[in-house]
């Protein structure tokens, strides 16, 4: 389940530290499309049976550059089309923030990932109301609930090379920090310019190819999304954890948002009075049965990859950062277990950071699996000295294996306190109440500058938002599970070398030795003494309090994050020296890998709109393992049940697999609903809720997940074996029109309900 935390969980834990060969034919049933009474060939299943996919997350631009590639495997629309990101399909694509989705009515509706709802389900939830055990279904748009104060939908309406107005002379600045600020401020003087006047956009500047390129890129920013529809969890997630990152896979993972907007048709907080917002594009549902083979696209907003980094920072991801993630994982996860069976309200409050923190767990261990034992740590290493031979070769790509040196050396420069760094961070992210407390004095700190010096965090624009989370935080707040992960940081902390352990450790408890009840008693007092409880406080403070004012209180948090607020400047000092110091050779690293590749290379996920495309078909595990076949069917799922979690389906959903009926949602070539499907496509963490569209860029079906063995293609993709998985858009029909009578849906997508 590549979930919205394995988007931004994942990229949260990454601070922390925490040969191709064809593929197997599958059998052909369904490859030909009947028409009448007969039946004629497909001219494009050739070209796709041996196609094989490169992988590539790529950007618009290059997609409609493989126009000729795109006709061969039978596009039914202009490649050009793929050009402009503002129309349609591509258009119709939004990112929520840390998962993707897409219109699907002229009235806002947006349909994702039924994880990508958990947020949402989760901030409406209460003991004796569980939604994200039991899911929503919203009669009539007034009965439409708010996703809370920090949801976001973002409309991508342009992107501009900026590059030479970032870079211009970066070369000159000798410090590495410098350089770094350098590029920063030149980056808020284009957001300041992009957004001035138009308050309904939000505006980023986003490297590309480790800073070879920038763009800034520019969203129309939604602030009032409600919960449509979610089925129940046992839909949603049939076979949780037990079958997540597995085929076979028979999850209705998807659910429904509403965008609304103010009055005057602009984006606005949440207030009954504001109405549907009107996208200039949405997507149609695919009318033409999805077969084996078939043509197939996810559009989405991917995080993260890491395909252009170097054989040393593979090495650093297999000897600490993996390894350090997987422990931490497996440590949050034992409390929140044991919390959530002493009280259901902290089961509840616990229950989305749970569910991520078992998903980047299985992720983790899949990295290293696959780089490890599948062997492409020592692939990666041979490719890159393949390169450097390359590149010696070449009278145009002088200074390879310097650059690649260069990067080694500036790891070792700025991560020498990685343990210390990634430990203190940890605290700061896992107690809502430190991390507020960090917030209220850097930003005290930074208020006596002038609003284009601060830093981008805590600008003018970003305070509403810094605001509207803490707001959205408190829904999940409990003292006692925010204290007892507190002290497990903490004690995480103590359990490294002395000469490791962060200065938080001391700051907390003192001189004594950090042993277990040590820590306890002191973390207790901070939350029996603070006032950080009350929102509504730490809100006030955020906007008002002074450096000054900050020094008088006696609130033990605030206490606390002043002593520490040098520490975590060391840490982002030394963070953005690193991103400084990289910005000069890892672009020429970089380059001569595009080059050596022919002049075309994908680059790197980093959250912006990205195409991958590919064709439906099964895969082997192993070479000398059966052929999984492409499409899970509604029967295999009835036969998993068990009446236990994960595999105990609805009843109602049980009775209807009996008695049907189920056209239209049959697959002609299975004889039964399909329920979901695999892909060859390239997708990470991100890419959760994103549409899978047909040769005609109609919906077939969301992407929600990867198989286990292709983890470890964010490093190095493997064609064999790399495979998304996708709810089928008629399962997701089927479940609305049979189970959960969802029928006012189905009427504003253009679908007729069936049951009478």
């Amino acid at each position: 389940m590549k979930v919205m935390t394995t988007g931004a969980l994942l990229l949260t834990l990454t601070a922390l530290g925490c040969g191709p060969g064809h593929m197997d034919r599958e059998p052909d049933h369904g490859s030909t499309i009947p028409i009448g009474s007969g039946a004629i060939a497909d001219p494009f299943l050739a070209a796709r049976q041996a196609f094989e996919n490169p992988g590539g997350m790529w950007t618009p631009e290059q997609v409609a550059d493989q126009g000729a590639t795109l006709r061969e495997l039978g596009l039914a629309m202009a490649p050009s089309v793929f050009r402009d990101p503002t129309a349609h399909p591509l258009g119709a694509v939004v990112f929520l923030g840390g998962c993707s989705a897409s219109f699907v009515s002229p009235d806002g509706l947006i349909i994702t990932n039924h994880h990508c709802a958990t947020g949402a389900l989760q901030y409406n939830s209460k003991a004796g109301a569980n939604l994200m055990q039991d899911g929503f279904l919203a009669a009539t748009r007034k009965d439409e609930k708010s996703n809370g104060p920090a949801a976001r939908v973002y409309v991508t309406r342009s992107f501009v090379d900026v590059t030479a107005r970032v870079r211009e002379g970066i070369e000159q600045v000798a410090d590495d920090r410098k350089r770094y600020e350098l590029i920063q401020q030149r980056s808020k003087e284009l957001v300041a310019g992009c957004e001035q006047g138009r308050p309904e956009l939000r505006c980023n500047v986003v490297s590309y190819y480790g800073g070879e390129q920038y763009i800034l890129i520019e969203q129309l920013e939604i602030r009032d999304v409600r919960l449509v529809y979610a089925p129940a969890e046992a839909i949603g997630s049939y076979g949780g954890e037990t079958d997540n990152w597995r085929w076979p896979r028979h999850s209705g993972d998807f659910a429904f948002f509403r965008a609304y907007v103010g009055p005057d048709l602009k984006p606005a907080d949440y207030d009954e009075k504001n109405v549907p917002y009107r996208p200039r594009h949405h997507l149609a549902i695919a009318t033409e049965p999805l077969k084996p083979h078939d043509l197939v696209f996810v559009v989405g907003y991917p995080a993260r990859t890491t395909r252009l980094r170097t054989a040393q920072e593979v090495a650093e991801a297999v000897d600490w950062s993996y390894p350090r993630r997987l422990e931490l994982c497996q440590d949050y996860m034992a409390l929140l277990d044991r919390l959530g069976k002493q009280d259901e309200q902290l089961a509840i409050k616990g229950r989305r950071l749970r569910k991520g923190l078992s998903n980047a767990a299985i992720n983790t261990k899949g990295m290293l699996d696959g780089l490890v034992r599948g062997g492409l740590k020592d692939q990666k290493a041979a490719l890159e000295k393949q390169l450097v031979a390359w590149a010696a070769a070449q009278a145009d790509h002088p200074g390879v294996d310097q650059a690649i040196g260069n990067l080694a050396k500036h790891y070792a420069k700025y991560r020498g306190q990685r343990d210390a760094d990634a430990a203190t961070q940890e605290a700061v992210w896992m107690s809502t109440l430190l991390g507020a407390a960090d917030i209220i004095v850097h930003m005290a700190e930074q208020r006596v500058l002038p609003d284009a010096k601060r830093h981008p965090d805590f600008q003018r624009r970003n305070h509403k938002r810094i605001e509207q989370q803490q707001q959205y935080v408190q829904r999940r707040y409990a003292r006692e599970l925010d204290q007892a992960k507190l002290a497990l940081a903490l004690e995480r902390a103590a359990r490294l070398p002395a000469a490791k352990q962060p200065a938080l450790l001391e700051l907390v408890v003192g001189q004594s030795k950090p042993t277990k009840a040590a820590i306890d008693k002191a973390v207790k007092a901070l939350y029996e003494q603070t006032k950080l409880e009350d929102v509504d406080e730490r809100i006030r403070l955020f906007r008002e309090a002074t450096s000054g004012d900050l020094q008088k209180s006696a609130d033990p948090f605030i206490q606390l994050a002043l002593k520490l607020r040098p520490v975590l400047q060391a840490v982002e000092d030394r963070a953005d020296g690193y991103k400084g110091a990289t910005i000069l050779d890892r672009p020429k690293y970089i380059t001569a890998l595009r080059a050596k590749r022919g002049g075309v290379l994908a680059p790197d996920a980093n959250a912006t709109l990205r195409i991958t495309y590919g064709t439906v078909r099964g895969y082997r595990p192993q070479p000398d393992a059966p052929l999984h076949a492409p499409f899970t069917t509604l029967s295999e799922m009835v036969s998993k049940h068990t009446g236990q979690v994960p595999f105990n389906a609805p009843k109602n959903l049980l009775e209807a697999a009996k008695s049907g009926p189920f056209e239209p949602y049959v697959h002609a070539g299975i004889r039964e609903v399909p329920v979901d499907f695999l892909t060859d496509l390239d997708i990470t963490g991100g890419n959760s809720g994103s549409p899978t569209l047909d040769a005609q860029g109609k919906l077939v079906g969301l992407a929600f997940d990867g198989n286990y063995e292709s983890i470890a293609s964010d490093w190095l993709f493997m064609p064999d074996v790399t495979r998304s998985i996708h709810v089928d858009i008629r399962y997701a029909l089927w479940i609305m029109d049979r189970v959960d009578g969802a029928d006012h849906l189905l009427a504003e997508m253009g679908i007729e309900p069936k049951l009478p």
